[in-house]
């Protein structure tokens, strides 16, 4: 619809049709031969974060990246597409339309694409001019060259936003009184973040279908691997989530991650390097808080360029970077690696051809239809992918005989047709189960570290815990203290006093409630 709009100076000046056509369909050619060529070489549609990625690259690496694509099918395509453009225009006619008709028409084309819909959400909707235009350019996006102008703009702003976070961040008194009590012995500690991933639907966790078998493997053959069987999120969302398990921030206190320093932050202060290797798509507007805490680290890998879900990014994307990362010869080095996981949509996360228990249909829960039949077996492929990757960084973290720590957990829960009467698929704080909240929490410890540190979990494995405390966990495991550090909030800790594990919604009114009062069976709305 937007593309209609190149017709306003072609209808006021019919008499230019030639050359005007000429001068905009030079500028439509550009950008989307741009869009054209980006599609031939990756198979994939040309998204904003591209553009992102482009406005950042300097003109040497361009031309390295130029360099290394430029190929004979690509001129060709190039070529060809061209040549097509050309004859269009020499075909091209005026239209003439009566004087008063071009003016209401253009105006029209104008008001209804353009003024109208900022003028909507300004007046009924109560945006400020910034978000207006802001929402325009969502719907520009999509055509050439707007998608340009649209993504520029949306980096820019997104640019100034993640800056002034990001100075807020820096400008955070350090924590008070932070002691390493485990010395200055090289260390490496691992944070791996997965994403979507419920325990429920894991056998390591006991469920039917063998969805996680080297990790059942590991933790059969490997005393150094400790499963957690009740560690819970506080809301079953990344961002919400991050906001608090990598922060001081919990359900009480939500806005502490604007005010005291985070996890990042920490490790850094007591002297790490600290590095961040990430598999989601952190280049996007709801995702710009995931790339400022990436930023607070010292490193950052971001690994998948995608604007949507259905990009076939896999995991082990991060397993090359990591490898590195685990090389780097700094004495104390502190990794988070932010997995992809489970995420919707299912079939994405796994490549085509391994999906293991398509067609299943024996053990299901009953009344499915044939399209949520297909989601729950694409839930437990993608368990069996994501199983394959965070036992491959387990071992490549072991390969290294480090001093140090790994430490696995899901951002949250999702609900796959899991609860009675098995209708909901996904994740709704409005309307919560269990399965979007309940996460698989793991622990493996070198043998250097459990030398220097000796500790027996066996006994923690099923203490009721939150992930929104993990920071305290994170602290006694590293040996820091600080002032602010609460040992009865460390899932590990011989001090632990269990809490409520509050969920929902922190900033509406009485909107939290305890995880345990949610019913096994039915979901709420429906008892």
């Amino acid at each position: 619809m937007f593309s209609t709009l190149w017709l306003i100076p072609l209808f006021l000046l019919p008499q230019r049709t030639r050359l005007l056509a000429a001068l905009i369909g030079v500028v439509l050619w550009a950008a989307s031969l741009a869009v054209l060529s980006y599609y031939v070489i990756y198979g994939q549609e040309f998204s904003q974060s591209v553009l992102f990625v482009m406005f950042e690259t300097n003109a040497s690496e361009a031309g390295e990246y130029l360099s290394q694509y430029f190929s004979l099918k690509l001129i060709i395509i190039a070529a060809i597409y061209t040549a097509v453009a050309i004859l269009l225009w020499s075909r091209l006619r005026p239209v003439y339309l009566p004087g008063r008709w071009r003016w209401l028409i253009s105006g029209a084309l104008l008001y209804g694409l353009v003024v109208h819909p900022v003028a909507v959400n300004m007046i009924f909707k109560d945006k400020s001019f910034e978000g207006s235009v802001a929402t325009l350019s969502t719907r520009l996006e999509p055509a050439a060259p707007w998608q340009f102008i649209s993504g520029y703009y949306q980096y820019r702003r997104q640019l100034d936003s993640l800056n002034r976070l990001l100075d807020k961040n820096s400008a955070l008194p350090p924590l008070a009184n932070l002691q390493d009590t485990s010395g200055n012995a090289p260390r490496t500690l691992v944070l791996v973040i997965g994403e979507s991933t419920q325990r429920g639907r894991m056998s390591l966790y006991g469920y039917s279908r063998e969805t996680t078998p080297e990790l059942d493997a590991l933790h059969k053959t490997d005393s150094q691997l400790t499963v957690f069987n009740n560690v819970v999120t506080s809301r079953p969302y990344t961002i919400e989530i991050l906001q608090q398990a990598l922060t001081f921030a919990d359900e009480k206190h939500p806005d502490m991650y604007l005010t005291q320093p985070s996890l990042m932050n920490m490790m850094k202060q007591a002297g790490y390097k600290t590095f961040w290797i990430t598999n989601q798509q952190t280049l996007t507007a709801r995702n710009t808080m995931l790339t400022v805490f990436s930023k607070q680290t010292d490193e950052q890998f971001y690994m998948n360029q995608q604007r949507m879900q259905s990009a076939r990014e896999y995991d082990t994307n991060v397993l090359a970077p990591f490898k590195a990362v685990l090389a780097d010869p700094a004495p104390k080095k502190f990794i988070i690696v932010h997995l992809l996981g489970t995420h919707l949509k299912y079939q994405y996360r796994y490549p085509p051809g391994e999906g293991k228990f398509d067609g299943k249909k024996d053990d299901l829960p009953a009344g499915l239809s044939a399209g949520e039949q297909k989601a729950y077996n694409a839930y437990d492929n993608a368990n069996l992918f994501n199983d394959r990757v965070v036992a491959s960084l387990i071992k490549d973290y072991k390969a290294t005989d480090p001093d140090g720590f790994l430490l696995y957990f899901s951002d949250h829960g999702e609900e796959v047709y899991d609860t009675p009467p098995h209708s909901i698929q996904g994740r709704n704080e409005e309307n919560p189960t269990r399965h979007m909240y309940t996460i698989p929490f793991l622990l493996w410890t070198s043998e250097k570290w459990q030398a220097a540190h000796p500790r027996d979990f066996s006994g923690d494995v099923n203490r009721k815990y939150s992930s929104s405390q993990l920071i305290h966990t994170w602290s006694d495991l590293a040996g820091l203290r600080y002032s602010g550090y609460d040992e009865t909030r460390s899932l590990v800790s011989p001090k632990f006093v269990e809490a409520t594990r509050w969920i929902g919604n922190p900033y509406r009114k009485n909107a939290l409630i305890s995880y345990d009062s949610l019913p096994w069976g039915k979901q709420p709305g429906n008892q």
